[in-house]
């Protein structure tokens, strides 16, 4: 069949190539090009191993203390909270223990796909000098903080994933530039970091264009409900295909409603800066528990981001955000280059309420299937989503219950 996929970043060209093992003719179309949005800035991490949701009773007990520093953990831009409220609303509902559970089994169910997806891509596509794999470091601060992480750890072992709590000189040996406040770490040898997420990204899409898919600049703002799905987009631009899949990350909402579903998808503004050419400072990745923000090594240079941001996709970069990382990471950190010297970075993680990203069929057209709103694991998750769109496409059944991430569960 001929396929379009609507969106050029990671998730987008990792379907593109699931839908060229089965044969399909492919068409990729973004307004901007491949890589446009985080899939060009993000960690950088396969975080296969997280599994608990964001939206917890644990994060729903903290928002208040975080919403009071400006350039915490989170924010909120006083002018767009009244937009946020309804997707706030729904993040307290995913808070609630019952909803919290099943969010945790559907979120593992996807990321126990991810790796192994990614090893099989990356060997497929020839992209596997990309892939390093020397396990992620998630350090603590605080004492209670740390002794907690222990209950983590033993959920994550349900679900077959490795974790080592090592003590704070067990710590230093593993990575010597953090400073000794630290009082430990939970390790996950298995988990892996890229070398660069805009590296990875163009080689996925340039691997996709060697093997037949085509590329086209086009904005697509509508999509019509008939048998073969019509993309329609301004001036009169319009492309009629068998089947479209909805990979446009924060941008896909607007084709979702048009399509009948009221996906409550938002951005989450995520900051970061990088020192191209500073290699070495650590070995793996690392995460500051508490703190927001995470150090990745990639083969371009040492990349410091996170934090979440609600402001929508038109308000200016607040990059004062990302000065406050940097000083949080300069006294956690020994031997970071000048903050001045960094290339700063602003991103829109397409966030849905309870971390799980919609995977389904359009309620008004079953041959338009959506893959977005992947939040802090679109890298992550690409693979395996496209595993699943591509069984959709195929009407088989997907390797998952894919219930938990239906666009009609809200």
């Amino acid at each position: 069949m001929k396929v379009a996929v609507v969106g050029a970043g990671i998730v987008g060209c990792a379907i593109a190539h699931a839908l060229l093992d089965e044969g399909h003719e492919v068409l990729i179309l973004d307004k901007e090009g491949p890589a446009f949005g985080p899939s060009r800035g993000n960690a950088g991490w396969m975080a296969h191993t997280d599994i608990l949701p964001i939206a917890s009773p644990k994060n729903l007990r903290q928002v208040p203390k975080f919403l009071l520093d400006p350039l915490g953990p989170l924010s909120i831009r006083p002018a767009y909270f009244p937009k946020l409220l309804p997707w706030l609303v729904r993040f307290v509902l995913a808070a609630r223990p019952d909803a919290y559970e099943r969010s945790i089994q559907g979120l593992a169910a996807l990321q126990q796909l991810a790796l192994p997806a990614w090893l099989a891509r990356a060997e497929s596509a020839g992209l596997s000098r990309h892939i390093h794999r020397q396990g992620g470091l998630y350090v603590f601060t605080d004492k209670a903080a740390f002794d907690e992480a222990g209950h983590v750890a033993r959920r994550q072992a349900e679900f077959g994933i490795k974790v080592e709590m090592i003590g704070p000189e067990e710590l230093s040996q593993f990575e010597p530039a953090l400073k000794p406040r630290l009082v430990g770490a939970a390790f996950h040898p298995d988990t892996a970091h890229i070398s660069d997420p805009l590296q990875l990204t163009l080689a996925l899409f340039e691997a996709a264009l060697a093997r037949g898919a085509v590329f086209e600049k086009a904005q697509v703002s509508n999509i019509s409900l008939g048998e073969r799905p019509s993309l329609i987009g301004p001036d009169g631009w319009q492309r009629v295909v068998d089947r479209a899949v909805i990979a446009a990350g924060a941008w896909s909402k607007p084709l979702a409603a048009a399509l009948g579903d009221a996906v409550p998808l938002d951005t989450e503004r995520g900051y970061n800066v990088s020192f191209p050419g500073v290699t070495g400072l650590t070995s793996r990745p690392v995460g500051f528990e508490g703190h927001g923000f995470v150090m990745t090594p990639l083969e371009s240079g040492l990349r410091i981001g996170g934090a979440v941001e609600f402001g929508g996709l038109k308000a200016a970069p607040n990059h004062a955000r990302t000065r406050s990382l940097y000083d949080k990471a300069a006294s956690l950190v020994d031997g970071l280059p000048p903050f001045e010297s960094g290339t700063l970075w602003m991103g829109f993680r397409p966030s849905l309420p309870d971390s799980l990203p919609v995977i389904g069929e359009a309620s008004r057209n079953r041959h338009v299937v959506y893959a977005f709103g992947h939040g802090h694991y679109g890298m992550t998750q690409s693979t395996a989503t496209a595993g699943l769109v591509a069984a959709l496409i195929a009407s088989r059944k997907p390797a998952i219950d894919l219930a938990a991430f239906s666009p009609r569960r809200f």
